[in-house]
């Protein structure tokens, strides 16, 4: 194992017991590392001393070259300035060869969104009378109803689910809890398949222990984030919405909250945003329906 390769792992583990990142965070940034070693590691260069700026141009441009997005891009520069900081701050390293890269700006992406009146068409059809078809219809309506990530979707044990009070009790990223509010619709089919279907799933577990998890699948056990996008994809087809991703409803929902008078700090709060620049862009989103409203409206348009 080469130098690099062990300060790897105490950064990983830095990120993960002094930084508490999310599992999935983590995750991605060790596939970035990965990379990046392995790439450093072809031109024989092994040790955090022996790393110049250049290596890390080239690293960029390379994924460049791989046609990667230009989030993706940025993210693996973040991993490998971050790795480089903290070789330097513990004494690993004398130099920090990314001090003076910068990470570039992304232009502005307005997020996907459908309409309300898709909404409803994707919340309304007709789901199978099955225990799966009623967990599909709650996973559906809490992603669209609560605007949670699927990863929080997935995550949700019976014991954060309050019906009565109509709230969720949510874990998201950086491990930071937040209470979301479950009322109409969602909270009365998720009340449904808690009350029947997923007692009929549960009993499917092979293992001795019980999952706590609402959302289980086939075989009793907590749902993945695959198949919750799975889900999407299948019923947003059966009404016309092609490729729909869980990601769509947390963004439509956020939308539709704001064109129907949501204060920007409390959906800051019901997304769990750290930073409120980020709930901005739904103000972005929403500013692209004005010209159709203008169109309607005016009588000269």
């Amino acid at each position: 194992m080469t130098e690099l390769e062990c300060c790897r792992g105490e950064y990983l583990n830095h990120l993960a017991i002094e930084r508490n990142l999310a599992a999935n965070t983590i995750a991605a940034y060790e596939r970035d590392l990965r990379a990046y070693l392995s790439f450093l590691g072809n031109r024989g260069t092994c040790r955090p001393d022996d790393v110049t700026r250049r290596d890390v141009e080239d690293f960029v441009a390379a994924k460049r070259f791989d046609q990667a997005a230009d989030a993706s891009v940025n993210r693996a520069l973040s991993a490998v300035k971050g790795f480089h900081r903290f070789m330097v701050r513990e004494g690993l390293s004398s130099v920090n060869p990314t001090a003076t890269l910068r990470i570039p700006k992304m232009a502005d992406h307005l997020p996907d969104v459908i309409s309300i009146e898709a909404a409803g068409r994707l919340l309304d059809q007709n789901f199978p009378a099955t225990d799966a078809g009623a967990r599909d219809h709650a996973v559906l309506e809490v992603l669209y109803g609560c605007g949670l990530r699927a990863s929080e979707l997935c995550g949700l044990d019976v014991s954060e689910v309050y019906l009565d009070e109509g709230f969720v009790r949510v874990m998201g990223k950086g491990s930071k809890e937040r209470l979301v509010p479950l009322v109409g619709t969602a909270n009365r089919i998720l009340g449904v398949y808690l009350s029947e279907a997923r007692a009929e799933l549960l009993s499917h577990a092979r293992s001795a222990s019980v999952s706590t998890a609402v959302f289980l699948n086939a075989r009793g056990t907590r749902l993945s984030r695959q198949s919750v996008h799975a889900i999407c994809e299948r019923y947003g087809r059966v009404v016309g919405i092609e490729g729909l991703h869980p990601h769509t409803l947390r963004h439509s929902f956020a939308t539709h909250m704001l064109a129907g008078g949501a204060d920007l700090r409390a959906l800051q709060e019901i997304l769990g945003h750290a930073d409120i620049a980020t709930t901005q862009i739904y103000t972005h989103v929403d500013r692209t329906q004005l010209r159709e409203v203008y169109l309607a409206a005016h009588p000269r348009a």
